[in-house]
């Protein structure tokens, strides 16, 4: 890939309304990042937007000087260290920013997450538990925030541990695990998906999740709250076709009501290293397919017309809807569909959820 090249690709994930999904359309219908920018304008005024604010060269080129001062890299998604459990993951980032290791995510991966403000016993657990996997040649994956995060991390020390944070990658949140942190991106792998210089904000930590699931054959969940964010993980995980895990706890403590939750919906119960391993267990290399990593284009869609458009527009509300089913509703070809909601996305007026999930703003 050019150096131009990756400079468009960037861009375009930097530009605002085009996410992970509607990125690879880009990329599949048009064939490079470069063909795609050119084509971004009118795309967007056929969606309603007379302008689009695409991110600048300038920008992406000051972004890249600054990940090279910081020691770190990008990987895209197409590049042939991207992990390939989290490239066939739905809404997988398009480019990551790493320090460390990447061949550490060739590696059996196995995620942990749990409570912020896990017991002691949950932290001696997951130590305990990331330190056994590590040394059967698993690399831990996890999000660095604190208790049982953070026990999993310098449980798994010793071997391989990926830690995803949900800031830029020189940014250290919590504070107090900046040395940890630094640890993980010299010694072992630190994976970010925001720019540098982005603060952790709320919204980052839900699309750090669905990394930590993508990047891992199975998920362990570690004393958990009902509405946490590592039963998002675990959910996600679910929605990629990935093993959930979880451990149990007394139905006294409302840390383990997540968990618990998860063992009655039917995740797999752990309790040793081995019940983990058993559950992700390795599958049959026959059946194992590397996904494509180039971006052939596609067979272009006519485009619609404002009939057509405004049909698939008005079967759209503020109730997320499955874009199958706006294909059945509306009669329309698939691929045009999909070319409609491109456009409509660059235009902002409507948000992609998980599950190929389309509401209207």
């Amino acid at each position: 890939m050019t150096h131009a090249e990756r400079i468009a690709r960037l861009r375009l994930i930097r530009t605002p309304n085009i996410g992970p999904v509607s990125w690879r359309q880009l990329l599949q219908r048009f064939g490079s990042g470069e063909a795609a920018l050119d084509a971004l304008p009118d795309l967007a005024l056929r969606g309603g937007r007379a302008t689009l604010r695409i991110a600048s060269a300038e920008a992406a080129e000051c972004e890249c000087d600054r990940v090279a001062e910081l020691g770190a890299r990008y990987l895209f998604i197409d590049d042939a260290d991207y992990s390939p459990l989290l490239r066939a993951a739905e809404g997988a980032p398009p480019v990551l920013i790493v320090r460390g290791d990447s061949a550490m995510l060739a590696r059996p991966c196995v995620a942990i997450v749990g409570a912020r403000n896990a017991s002691a016993i949950a932290c001696r657990f997951a130590r305990q538990l990331a330190a056994d996997l590590a040394a059967r040649g698993v690399t831990v994956v996890s999000g660095l925030a604190r208790g049982v995060d953070t026990a999993a991390h310098v449980g798994a020390l010793g071997g391989a541990t990926a830690g995803v944070i949900a800031s830029g990658i020189d940014i250290a949140f919590p504070p107090e695990n900046a040395a940890l942190q630094e640890k993980l991106a010299s010694d072992h792998l630190l994976i970010a998906e925001q720019p540098p210089g982005t603060e952790p904000l709320a919204r980052h930590f839900p699309a750090r999740n669905r990394i930590i699931a993508g990047l891992a054959h199975g998920t362990v969940v570690i004393e958990a709250a009902p509405k946490s964010g590592s039963l998002i993980t675990a959910r996600r995980a679910g929605d990629y076709g990935r093993e959930v895990m979880a451990v149990p706890g007394s139905p006294l403590d409302p840390r383990a009501q997540g968990c618990n939750l998860l063992i009655r919906e039917g995740a797999t119960l752990i309790q040793t290293v081995d019940d983990v391993l058993e559950a992700v267990g390795p599958i049959d290399t026959r059946m194992a397919r590397e996904p494509r990593r180039d971006f052939v284009p596609a067979v272009a869609a006519e485009p619609m017309g404002d009939g057509d458009r405004d049909a698939v527009a008005g079967l759209l509300g503020p109730t997320p809807v499955a874009v199958d089913e706006l294909v059945r509703q509306s009669g329309r070809p698939a691929a045009a569909v999909q070319l409609v909601l491109l456009e409509l996305e660059l235009a902002g007026r409507i948000e992609r959820h998980a599950g190929a999930r389309i509401s209207l703003l």
